[in-house]
């Protein structure tokens, strides 16, 4: 009788220590799994050119993007030129030392990348980073 209570015992004791850890894995992969999904996506793909600077990008800037076919977002939402500096302005006007990134795809045309930074320029915007994909060794 006394050895058929140590097993059960030591059974359950093995398990005693092993559930802890169990919990404590599955918290961790539903948080992970959750602050994976923090970030919205881009509302369409962009391939930025590649750049020699290492540079990391400022958070809590405002993001403009520009699509291949030259389409424009200003922090995920799609708008015509008319409406980006229009938001961009509004922006500006409401925090006079905002910076403003600036996400080109690299199949976009120059002359359209160049023709937006214009338009920020004439929104009010002083401090623009073009944000590039670090080149490949």
């Amino acid at each position: 009788m006394g050895a058929g209570w140590r097993k059960q015992r030591a059974k359950s004791n093995l398990d005693d220590r092993i559930l802890p850890l169990i919990n404590v894995v599955f918290l961790l992969l539903i948080f992970f799994m959750l602050a994976g999904r923090l970030a919205a996506p881009d509302p369409f793909d962009v391939v930025p050119p590649h750049s020699v600077s290492r540079g990391e990008a400022p958070p809590r800037h405002a993001m403009i993007l520009i699509g291949a076919d030259g389409r424009l977002a200003l922090d995920g939402v799609v708008m015509a030129p008319p409406e980006l500096q229009a938001a961009v302005a509004d922006h500006m006007a409401t925090d006079g030392t905002a910076r403003v990134r600036l996400k080109a795809d690299s199949r976009a045309e120059a002359v359209a990348v160049v023709a937006v930074m214009a338009l920020l320029r004439d929104a009010g915007v002083e401090h623009l980073t073009l944000l590039t994909a670090p080149e490949r060794p």
